[in-house]
């Protein structure tokens, strides 16, 4: 027995030699690259512009930039990649959860190593164009088909987490485990989060049109302003679910190993 903080302690229920579990920096990650791609929209709107922007672009740093998106790129791509081929989460039951996180991670980290490249090699070029945003969404408008692919896959997902109810944690587990007799909860939640980063992504290609039709330094139109604000929510939303699975997992671990 245990209480909604620590969990039920059930000693040798899960083989975790056979079942290696990373989706907690996985989350973090995820989390922090959706509002990496807000804040780096921020500042290259701040660039664009006329004569009185060439001190924000002087200050633009795309070597930070290509920084961050480099960091989560690599984690998202290793991590989703070793799941998404080796199906780690398969021994315990949770076959499902490789394709959920591994898939989606491996994608979005293909995509930030991409923006690190671009970044990395084109950054002086960016900081020099008068309407750097502009720029960026041209070379970002390809790109676009596959990220509202991928935003209709989270759709699927966040169908398939209600059909199916997935994402419920056990009673073992701390905290999210207090709701296992009720695993509608977490499987709204979680869902829910999919499908609103699903609602950015598919909006994505409209807010990259949006900022090339848009006159320099105009005001952000709706689709730009719904996938920031889609993105914003969950990312937030991300990095604090997968900061206090680092506490809730690790008290899994501890009751069932």
């Amino acid at each position: 027995m245990g209480s909604a903080l620590t969990g039920e302690q059930s000693p040798g229920m899960i083989d975790w030699a056979a079942m290696p579990t990373y989706n907690t920096i996985m989350s973090v990650a995820v989390g922090a690259g959706l509002l990496a791609v807000v804040l780096l929209f921020v500042d290259l709107r701040k660039a664009s512009g006329g004569d009185e922007t060439s001190e924000r672009r002087r200050l633009l740093s795309t070597d930070g930039w290509a920084i961050i998106f480099g960091v989560l790129g690599v984690l998202l791509t290793a991590t989703g990649l070793h799941m998404t081929l080796s199906w780690p989460l398969a021994a315990g039951g949770f076959a499902f959860d490789n394709i959920i996180f591994g898939e989606t991670s491996l994608a979005f980290g293909v995509i930030m190593l991409g923006a690190a490249i671009y970044l990395w090699k084109r950054g002086a070029e960016l900081k020099a164009d008068p309407a750097p945003l502009r720029l960026a969404a041209r070379t970002a408008r390809p790109l676009s088909i596959f990220i509202a692919a991928l935003g209709l896959a989270l759709f699927a997902i966040a169908i398939a987490g209600v059909t199916y109810q997935l994402f419920a944690a056990p009673p073992q587990e701390p905290i999210s485990g207090a709701f296992a007799d009720y695993p509608m909860i977490e499987a709204s939640f979680m869902s829910l989060l999919f499908a609103l980063v699903g609602v950015g992504a598919v909006v994505f290609p409209f807010a990259v049109n949006s900022v090339l039709r848009a006159p320099a330094g105009a005001k952000s139109g709706c689709a730009v302003k719904t996938v920031g604000i889609m993105f914003t929510i969950t990312g937030v939303f991300f990095v604090l679910f997968g900061a206090m699975n680092y506490f809730t997992h690790i008290g899994l671990v501890v009751n069932t190993m």
